[in-house]
């Protein structure tokens, strides 16, 4: 066991002006208003951070399993890991159960929805849903520049990727590029603050301008939803195909609401030889049923 009276006096000299500094501005809790160490106190995230089982492709919440039988419930429109079903079975079916037998883990389960019509990428990571509280400190960094709160989702997100044991690690981080006037006007993507610290973090390379937004589109927020999907067609290109051609591809973004911006550049990159495209999205707005 290491004694801190063994270590050397040039690694206290290095920590005292820390604590100092600590005991003269003390960080609180952006959600709370408590005194902690970071951006978050260890009982907010505990409170509003937590595991759900969603599904595998897009991250949509999914029922949880019946105690009692240890069986998903599945409701219009979700459904249990069936992709092994015949072709003629029907995702939808109206209080159906789908055992979780023991090759079957809950990370498998896909939605009714990705089964029947399944998006063009092939997996979906959330760290939380995007709810109060937790969508305010989203709307801080996107649109109040409080860029010292893209660490903390990134290490959110660190952890539930590493909370996805079935889940391969990307061969590269692509943070969802900004059409070059939004960019312009906040200064900085979100997306991107978001990827750099989680690139390190996981040990994964970032290439911050792998794609690249080439219409400035309407904010997907101010689209009708059965619009959103034509407002984004044709809006990205990929800056080098070579990076991309057999690669396992991670596309970073802070919120995933219909799925259509991610869903377009995952076509885009599957065009250009991506081998798998997963999504990595710290909040996922729950559908409204």
């Amino acid at each position: 066991m290491s004694d801190r009276s063994s270590l050397p006096a040039s690694v206290h000299r290095r920590r005292w002006p820390r604590a100092l500094l600590n005991a003269l501005l003390p960080s609180v809790c952006a959600l709370c208003g408590g005194g902690c160490d970071g951006v978050v106190c260890a009982g907010c995230q505990a409170a509003y951070v937590l595991p759900r089982v969603r599904c595998a492709r897009c991250a949509n919440p999914l029922p949880e399993p019946d105690a009692e039988n240890k069986r998903l419930i599945v409701v219009p429109g979700i459904a249990g890991n069936d992709s092994r079903r015949g072709p003629g079975s029907n995702p939808a079916l109206p209080v159906a159960h789908a055992a979780l037998g023991p090759g079957l883990r809950r990370d498998d389960v896909v939605c009714g929805a990705c089964l029947s019509d399944a998006p063009a990428f092939d997996a979906t990571v959330a760290a939380a849903d995007y709810a109060p509280p937790l969508d305010q400190l989203v709307l801080q960094l996107k649109f109040g520049a409080r860029l010292a709160l893209a660490p903390w989702f990134a290490r959110m997100l660190r952890d539930a990727v590493l909370a996805r044991p079935d889940l391969a690690l990307p061969d590269l981080l692509c943070p969802v590029p900004l059409g070059a006037g939004r960019l312009a006007e906040r200064g900085f993507n979100q997306a991107l603050e978001i990827a750099r610290p989680l690139a390190g973090a996981l040990g994964v390379a970032l290439h911050p301008r792998l794609a690249a937004r080439t219409l400035e589109t309407v904010a997907q927020s101010g689209v009708a939803p059965a619009q959103r999907g034509r407002n984004v067609r044709g809006a990205f290109a990929v800056t080098d195909p070579d990076l991309v051609a057999g690669r396992h591809v991670a596309l970073v973004d802070d919120v995933m609401t219909s799925g259509h911006t991610l869903g377009e550049l995952a076509a885009t990159l599957k065009r250009f030889g991506a081998a798998r495209v997963t999504n990595l999205v710290v909040a996922r707005t729950p559908p409204h049923l």
